[in-house]
């Protein structure tokens, strides 16, 4: 081949025109402001937020998890899957060398169709190779580079979906000790309210035996004594579930948490800034599938330049013979190289359909990154209302937990001293319980809905979540 055809090939290897589409950002339409947004938020998006609680049990806990939980040892895992994958579709840009060796006896038959074999001619002979081979396909329609595109946004796509890992096991972390220690709190609740009545129980008791009240009223004291011990029997698997809950997000085998501070001393984290755009920036899992998209659009060109001839290099160097002594000798050199292309004439709508499934993946993956964003709007929405209207509805709430313990303190004075039946002091201590239990619910739901406004507005601690795990396991070597 002369040397003005070869720089014609490799130029057009090295600067062939892409097929397919390139990708553009999709137009998405994002709300200006939230309906419920905080006016005092502050710009706490890229701080470690759990530790605005203040509790060194919990920033433990979240520290383990992100040293031992399996979701993220997977998910690793995935983005040294997707790195071997890259470097597959990157080593396709370069020549590709085999070297081959074969050693052969053979015996050809004598009677040999209508020319017998010359009896001199020894039948049995050797043939020995050793070849150095090259194939270099030139990327003249970019379908290579398309291939490199798509392998590239799945890697960056794995490690996104590793971030998102992050920020979905932080959370879940931060919630499910929340959970607990509200758990805590109401079995602290019912035990007292409990130990209360069963007091309670044996003075009313003792009175009945003495004739002062009548069994009705002995009675009314009796369920309230065993609803109160059931709400015990009913708290205590909870609280045992979520233990376990909590001990395989941190990479343990189910069993006892430790606790640290009570719910009522947790600090409510504040309100992280967060304008609606940002949110494509800051959440990894809407960075993730925009990575999808853009692998699922360069499939498509990939696929298309399937079309058009695929114009290789080839060569050969090495030696043949029918003695091992003289296979590197001289004389048994041989070489060529030489240009391969083909062009599919017909394939029975292979191509196309080839073509056609790379389109409808792309529009799955675009449609799949549009409702992403939708959802994620909506999950910031639904986080600041619920943050807005539990603070409210706890101060309400607490206000009404005081209100009903001065209710069954006169409640209790005014049955005592003969005024009232026991009915009224049964309404007073059944209200008060009942309210305390929801206080406490409420209390928690103030804790997770910040937890949730962290989730879903993403931001920048998520990197520092991930430096954090990085140095943890730097720090074990």
């Amino acid at each position: 081949m002369h040397k003005p055809s070869l720089s014609i090939l490799l130029c057009l290897g090295l600067a062939g025109c892409l097929v397919g589409p390139d990708y553009e950002r999709p137009d998405i339409d994002t709300p200006m402001a939230y309906r419920y947004a905080d006016k005092e938020a502050k710009n706490l998006s890229n701080a470690l937020w759990w530790e605005q609680f203040q509790d060194p049990v919990l920033d433990e806990l979240v520290r383990s998890a992100l040293l031992e939980n399996k979701d993220i040892k997977i998910a690793a895992a995935r983005v040294e899957q997707f790195q071997g994958r890259y470097g597959e579709a990157r080593s396709l840009y370069f020549p590709q060398v085999g070297l081959g060796a074969q050693g052969q006896r053979s015996r050809s038959p004598r009677d040999n169709g209508p020319v017998p074999l010359d009896s001199s001619v020894d039948p049995v002979f050797n043939n020995y190779q050793a070849l150095l081979s090259m194939n270099w396909e030139l990327d003249v329609w970019g379908r290579l580079r398309r291939l490199n595109e798509s392998a590239r946004a799945d890697l960056l796509a794995s490690e996104e979906g590793r971030r998102s890992v992050i920020l979905s096991l932080v959370s879940s972390v931060a919630t499910s000790y929340v959970t607990l220690r509200g758990l805590d709190r109401e079995l602290e609740i019912a035990r007292t309210t409990a130990k209360a009545r069963g007091d309670s129980y044996e003075i009313f008791k003792l009175r009945y035996g003495a004739g002062t009240i009548s069994e009705m009223e002995l009675a009314q004291n009796q369920s309230e004594y065993q609803r109160t011990l059931a709400s015990v029997a009913q708290f205590e698997p909870l609280v045992a579930q979520q233990e376990n809950l909590l001990a395989v997000l941190i990479g343990r085998n189910p069993g006892p948490i430790l606790r640290g501070r009570d719910l009522a001393q947790l600090t409510v984290p504040s309100v992280p800034a967060g304008l609606p755009s940002s949110l494509l920036e800051r959440r990894p899992d809407l960075r993730q599938a925009e990575l999808n998209l853009i692998s699922a659009n360069a499939q498509i060109g990939a696929a298309k330049a399937q079309y058009f001839p695929n114009i290789s290099l080839t060569g050969l160097l090495g030696s043949v013979s029918n003695q091992l002594s003289n296979l590197f000798t001289g004389p048994a050199a041989t070489w060529s190289y030489g240009v391969a292309a083909s062009l599919p004439i017909f394939t029975g709508g292979g191509i196309a359909g080839q073509v056609q499934q790379a389109e409808a993946f792309q529009q799955q993956a675009l449609l799949t990154y549009q409702k992403a964003i939708q959802s994620a709007f909506g999950d910031v929405e639904n986080a600041l209302v619920v943050s807005s209207k539990s603070r409210e509805q706890m101060a309400f709430q607490a206000g009404q937990v005081e209100a009903l313990r001065t209710y069954a303190h006169y409640a209790r004075l005014r049955y005592d001293n003969g005024y009232t039946s026991y009915i009224e002091v049964l309404d007073a201590e059944r209200s008060l319980f009942d309210a305390e239990l929801n206080y406490t619910r409420t209390r928690s739901s103030v804790f997770t809905s910040m937890i949730d406004i962290y989730k879903a507005t993403g931001g920048g601690w998520v990197t520092e979540a991930d430096k954090l795990t990085a140095a943890d396991v730097q720090g074990q070597r």
